[in-house]
């Protein structure tokens, strides 16, 4: 295999171990949410989120890009087997995010009492803010531990932290509010789960830190390397903690402008739309730590066909779908909300539009300019999607609500994309292969149409209409791939090879893989 397979063969493992974490947590940390909110009356309920809202707000300024920064270097100095920096690198991160989220737990501590009576106006809370505070610091080893397991690309020990959270919550909180703990118990089961997670992520930290080739080890120089660290994730940390406030100038606005009917219908859409997160988010984790080992002058080869690979490789998954969610978003929304939300399948299915920006590299080339220590850059165009999106926001919320907020976000940043697109084909000489995005957005919108035009007429319940509709749409997308040919035998070679990773999951893809090679033989392709 190539260089840029192989890499693609890691990526897909770690994918992979990323995609059945984040399922998991997240089915558990739903039943968990269902059960709290049965369990609490609303007003406790209500409690429980605004304790939560100060430790969460002060948390975004614990990090500072470290975090990042240390998925980026010890990612690079992993592939260049300089293990001493690696090392250096896992404990000097650990120390600065220990040192700043226990200052921030202090401060936290310190102004629960001005929060709790000042800024929300309700004085009962302060003990709750007080309890919340130390997720701050526990956030912090947990945030660590994974930054750490993803730059090694050890992305199993990340779902296990994902799970163990997940898990102690779910089981934590509900049992502590039955005992009559209340809106109490809740914070204190919120703050445990993190607890135990962050000492989970540690202890798996340690072994795998112990696990690392032995080297003669260079003294830790902890201030240079956090200095390194923190001037690559500066600018990081600039344009995560604007896009935070951006979405919250957002929120504002639909608040304002919108009604209490509206924003339901809103956030039902975003609340199935994750479905497609579920595999849009394991691509982009991984694509980071891969591009961070590949230097622009010795492997611009292997950087271009990797790049390749991520964007026509991820939108084979991304953009079908979310075609097919857009394709069924009425019957879907229908099945697990009620036809009561009359507005959300229109609201999916304009939300679902941004994951087909995958054809086009959005996934890939914020991730390739990070990966080759490009922050700065990086902030600029967030700079500039802000730019465009307030005043654009502002405008088109207040004349059209949700769907003024659907609009803004769909086209904030796409300005930012094309500059980038231009940006690292100027600087690496590395481009999208258009021929194969447009081919799977024509596939993908084949399949979508064909299967829209057949549910629609159907008068079955919605669950059995949804079914239909997944049955119908797969083996036209298949066969519409084929007879594009956005996929070819070459690249079932490469899926073949890239996937055999996987352990015993291997062997389901393969025999799907074996079915679709025979498919193109009866289509003699």
């Amino acid at each position: 295999m190539s260089k840029a397979a192989e890499m693609a063969k890691v990526s897909v493992k770690g994918g992979f171990h990323i995609f059945w974490g984040l399922v998991a947590s997240t089915i558990i940390s739903a039943v968990g949410t269902i059960l709290v909110a049965r369990l609490l009356a609303p007003s406790e309920y209500g409690l429980y989120a605004i304790a939560l809202v100060a430790p969460n707000l002060i948390q975004n300024f614990r990090d500072w890009g470290v975090n990042v920064a240390m998925i980026k270097y010890s990612a690079q100095y992993n592939s260049e087997n300089q293990t001493a920096k690696v090392k250096s690198i896992l404990v000097s991160g650990l120390f600065f995010e220990t040192v700043l989220g226990l200052s921030l737990s202090v401060l936290s501590l310190l102004l629960s009492d001005f929060l709790a009576t000042t800024a929300f106006q309700r004085p009962t809370i302060t003990p709750l803010i007080q309890i919340a505070s130390f997720s701050i610091l526990t956030g912090a080893f947990l945030n660590s531990a994974q930054a750490a397991f993803t730059g090694i690309e050890k992305m199993q020990l990340n779902s296990i932290t994902l799970i163990v959270q997940s898990t102690i919550k779910t089981i934590l909180i509900p049992s502590l509010v039955i005992l009559g703990l209340g809106t109490f118990g809740a914070v204190i089961g919120y703050t445990i789960s993190f607890l135990i997670a962050g000492l989970t992520g540690l202890l798996l930290m340690w072994i795998m830190y112990k696990s690392l080739p032995k080297h003669t080890v260079a003294k830790l120089e902890i201030s240079a390397n956090i200095k390194t660290m923190f001037k690559y994730g500066l600018p990081l940390s600039i344009a995560t903690i604007l896009g935070g406030f951006l979405v919250q100038f957002y929120n504002f606005l639909l608040a304002i402008y919108a009604t209490d009917v509206m924003i339901g219908n809103y956030t039902v859409a975003t609340n199935f739309v994750v479905l497609v997160t579920f595999f849009a988010t394991p691509v982009t984790i991984m694509m980071f730590p891969a591009f961070s080992k590949l230097d622009p002058e010795k492997d611009q080869q292997t950087l271009r066909r990797f790049f390749q690979f991520s964007v026509k490789y991820a939108s084979l998954l991304v953009v079908p779908s979310a075609a097919i969610v857009m394709a069924l978003s009425q019957p879907g929304v229908s099945t697990l909300f009620g036809v009561e939300y009359g507005a959300a399948p229109l609201f999916l299915s304009l939300l679902a539009i941004t994951y087909l920006y995958s054809a086009f590299g959005n996934l890939s080339t914020v991730n390739l300019i990070n990966g080759q220590g490009q922050t700065v850059f990086n902030m600029k165009l967030t700079l500039l999607t802000a730019a465009i999106g307030f005043p654009l926001g502002f405008i088109l919320i207040s004349q059209l609500g949700v769907l003024g907020l659907i609009t803004t976000s769909l086209t904030a940043g796409i300005p930012s994309l094309i500059l980038s697109l231009r940006w690292i084909k100027q600087n690496y000489n590395v481009t999208v292969d258009w021929i194969s995005s447009a081919k799977i957005l024509l596939s993908s919108a084949i399949a979508a149409t064909i299967t829209y035009a057949l549910t629609s007429q159907l008068r079955f319940s919605s669950w059995i209409t949804l079914i239909i509709g997944i049955v119908v749409f797969l083996p036209v997308f298949i066969v519409a791939i084929l007879l594009t040919r956005a996929l070819d035998r070459f690249d079932i070679n490469n899926l073949r090879e890239m996937l055999s990773t996987l352990g015993p999951l291997s062997g389901l893809i393969n025999y799907l893989l074996n079915i679709v090679e025979k498919i193109m033989n009866i289509l003699r392709l």
